[in-house]
């Protein structure tokens, strides 16, 4: 019974022991913490402040005097010279990173670090062969993802597909394959062998992007190209038709391919009458222009001018409406032809401002296509036709 009542009281007996304890390591931390802070230069703080107010010049110069008082701080060295690079002094972060690497302290890890600093200073400053030997020699070790990233940057800038691929194919695993950028690099491969006529290489480099990407619209307009170049016309159908299962909005981009595809078999009725069914199926394709131009040849100017009119009325916008004032302009009153046409003039205007290409990512907007953005360097992401932006 005593040893059952001692079990119940000891706890309670010891509380007030546990709880000084606590309070003392409790105070013990906080004047630990009260110390650590007090022993921070206040310009460090001061730095941050001007971060936070995006002044990084501020912010460099008050870092700068905290250096100057701690020379041999690793982490301030680094991100003092992160920061010249950000704002373009590209030649002060090239110094840091190359003194801090000097530093007998600058070892293992730490080295690897600035290393990968020092190869943006370079890439940045535009020194891109240094850049890529350093990042060549960081393959080895904890670094290596990071430098295949900004190798893989640099191959696609020096347009170098192969080792594009080769860096692609490294970097590849579960959570990202890179088998989309890798088929768009076949694809420029392909490209480049179509125009010098070596249409071996160029089919095989379709074939590889179709391997990697099986739907790669690019690389069955170009499967579609080479075939036309070979005059295997039913081929080039085949493979420009081939888009539709892929991503049927890249038609646009192939329509008048595939309707002389079909006229160089003496089949235009039948090429035309395809495009006219694509425009049904898919109303937001640019075809209208190419289905007037060849109605008109096949049909007479009447009949084209209704197909038109009658495509134009099942999606309008800007551009058909453009379309639509000039097919209707020769019918109208002479009174108002005048103002018709002033109409259309203006409307004509607007769309050289305002309908054109745009990227799907970073939404820069340009009168031309391409297939890698130049803003911000992804793939395959600009609308196949053009919009209202």
């Amino acid at each position: 019974m005593d040893n059952e009542l001692w079990v119940i009281l000891l706890p309670i007996t010891l509380l007030p022991v546990f709880f000084a304890m606590g309070w003392f390591a409790a105070r013990i931390d906080m004047k630990t913490v009260l110390k650590q802070a007090k022993s921070v230069p206040a310009g460090f703080y001061k730095s941050l402040d001007a971060l936070v107010d995006r002044n990084s010049g501020r912010a460099a110069r008050e870092l700068a005097e905290v250096i100057d008082q701690q020379p041999q701080s690793y982490d301030l060295n680094l991100t003092l010279g992160k920061l010249y690079r950000q704002r373009g002094e590209n030649d002060k972060a090239i110094n840091m990173h190359q003194a801090l690497l000097d530093s007998p302290d600058t070892v293992n890890e730490k080295r690897a670090r600035v290393l990968f600093e020092l190869a943006q200073n370079y890439q940045s400053a535009g020194l891109v062969d240094r850049a890529e030997q350093i990042f060549i020699g960081l393959q080895e070790g904890n670094m290596a993802r990071e430098a295949r990233q900004h190798l893989l940057s640099i191959y696609q800038q020096d347009r170098d597909w192969e080792k594009a691929i080769e860096t692609a194919q490294l970097l590849s695993h579960d959570e990202q394959t890179y088998q989309f950028e890798i088929a768009q690099f076949y694809c420029e491969l392909a490209q480049t062998a179509l125009f010098k006529s070596n249409l071996d290489a160029a089919r095989y480099n379709v074939q590889k992007a179709l391997d990697a990407n099986k739907k790669c619209a690019r690389a069955n307009m170009i499967l579609g190209d080479i075939e036309t170049k070979q005059g295997n016309f039913p081929a080039a159908v085949e493979a420009y038709g081939a888009i539709e299962q892929q991503n049927h909005a890249y038609l646009s981009m192939v329509g008048e391919k595939l309707y002389e595809a079909y006229a160089a078999q003496g089949k235009q009725e039948e090429g035309l009458n395809r495009l006219i069914g694509y425009m049904q199926t898919f109303p937001d394709l640019d075809l209208i222009n190419v289905i007037y131009e060849k109605a008109l040849l096949l049909k007479g100017e009447s009949e084209a001018a209704q197909l038109a009119i009658d495509l134009v009325r099942q999606k309008p916008d800007l551009n058909g409406v453009y379309r639509l004032l000039g097919l209707k302009i020769s019918d109208m009153n002479p009174a108002w032809k005048a103002d018709a046409d002033m109409m259309r003039s203006v409307i004509g205007r607007q769309l050289q401002r305002s309908v054109m290409y745009r990227c799907r990512n970073c939404h820069f907007k340009s009168q031309v296509f391409f297939w890698h953005c130049p803003a911000c360097n992804k793939w395959e992401t600009f609308t196949p036709n053009k919009i209202e932006v």
